[in-house]
């Protein structure tokens, strides 16, 4: 059986709750066929949710895996529905790369006018660019403000590997303009109705809607994708690039994931990063950060 993360099994079970059990969950495992199986899933389909109706076709593939294995079913019907759901359809996240719309929309993020936690999770985000429910859930514990480092546990990233983040002094500035009104709870970014849980899924997002930014213009994935796209043209080791984005492990000879490789050149690259983003904030040439001679 996988090894799951909290929060992916309650995302699996949300979603059979919601489009799966209310049409099958009362019929008998073994007695549920692959037609009927499939009208459910185009029913998820025709709303327009294609990739959610794959992602609840692999998940109803795996509770008859497991049915099978337990005896409580003979044969998987979901296997049967390979290619009937029409294809899904790849996007990149919505981000902003042309970099005098970079510099207006942190202009934008100094400007916020809502909560501090909020404000430091937006102006924190282009400078870590981790995904946003790394960022979200980050606790303080994890973080260590004089050496300039935060290290992400394994259960909690999305390759179940350890991962380390450089912090520029930009990002040490704004953790500790945070740490006196959240540090003396578990999460850096606390929910809003209560510090025992992290900020909102939602919450950068709608504070980038609150700023102007609609959805189809800037996410707060779409930091990632801006620092990808902006750090290969300027000439930083696309290896380094990689592991600072905690891309999985490609090459499946090597055994062991080495979250410190590349590390001086990932600090190098992550200040500079947040140095060309201030330049570009304060409206100045805009020059390379790093060329490869």
């Amino acid at each position: 059986m996988p090894i799951w993360s909290d929060g992916h099994a309650e995302r699996i079970i949300r979603r059979l709750e919601r489009d799966i059990f209310p049409w099958l969950g009362s019929r008998p495992i073994a007695d549920i066929e692959a037609p009927e199986l499939l009208a459910n899933l185009q029913r998820i389909e025709r709303r327009g949710a294609v990739e959610t109706a794959h992602r609840a076709m692999q998940s109803v593939k795996q509770v008859f895996r497991y049915a099978i294995a337990t005896g409580r079913a003979k044969y998987n019907p979901a296997v049967d529905l390979a290619g009937a759901l029409a294809p899904v359809v790849k996007t990149s996240f919505p981000t902003i790369t042309d970099p005098a719309k970079i510099a207006e929309l942190l202009r934008a993020i100094d400007g916020y006018q809502g909560t501090l936690e909020t404000k430091c999770a937006l102006k924190l985000a282009p400078l870590v660019f981790v995904r946003p429910g790394e960022l979200r859930k980050a606790e303080w514990r994890e973080i260590d403000l004089d050496a300039a480092q935060w290290v992400i546990p394994a259960e909690r990233m999305k390759m179940r590997e350890k991962h380390v983040v450089p912090l520029s002094s930009q990002a040490v500035d704004v953790l500790r303009e945070l740490k006196p009104l959240t540090g003396h709870g578990q999460f850096v970014f606390p929910g809003a109705r209560s510090s025992k849980r992290p900020m909102s899924e939602n919450t950068v997002n709608a504070a980038l809607r609150r700023l102007g930014y609609d959805k189809d213009t800037m996410t707060g994935h779409g930091f990632r994708h801006m620092a990808s796209t902006l750090l290969n043209e300027q000439g930083w080791n696309r290896d380094a690039i990689e592991r600072q984005l905690a891309h999985g492990e490609r090459n499946k000879v090597r055994a062991t994931y080495n979250y410190a490789e590349y590390m001086p050149e990932r600090i190098r690259m992550m200040q500079a990063w947040a140095d060309h983003l201030d330049s570009l904030k304060a409206g100045e040439k805009i020059t390379p950060i790093f060329r490869i001679t």
